[in-house]
């Protein structure tokens, strides 16, 4: 039960949550996604456990490594094309564990 109101301080309003992202399991995981995109496919990148800021910087860096356009959404990247081989060398050559993953 959560408390609204209080003779002493009158209305109480919660505090807003702040959406938290789902923490990975520490494998970064690049699908290939056609559906409701018209038959254009994206590579998603998700399981990246990186706040909003470095999250930009890494999307920025991927699409120029793959001369491509692309957007973060919801906590994962989304390049334009079918280039996870790329993203994928890139990835590993920074540390990461990177597996392919769907179609």
């Amino acid at each position: 039960m959560t408390l609204v109101y209080s003779t002493e301080t009158g209305r109480i309003t919660p505090e807003k949550e702040k959406p938290s992202r789902p923490k990975g399991d520490g494998i970064v995981r690049i699908m290939r996604q056609t559906k409701g995109r018209k038959g254009k496919g994206v590579s998603i990148i998700s399981g990246l456990d990186l706040d909003d800021a470095p999250l930009k910087l890494l999307a920025a860096e991927l699409k120029k490594v793959c001369g491509c356009g692309g957007s973060v959404k919801n906590g994962a990247i989304e390049i334009q094309g079918d280039v996870r081989d790329k993203v994928k060398a890139h990835l590993e050559k920074k540390g990461m564990t990177v597996k392919l993953a769907g179609g």
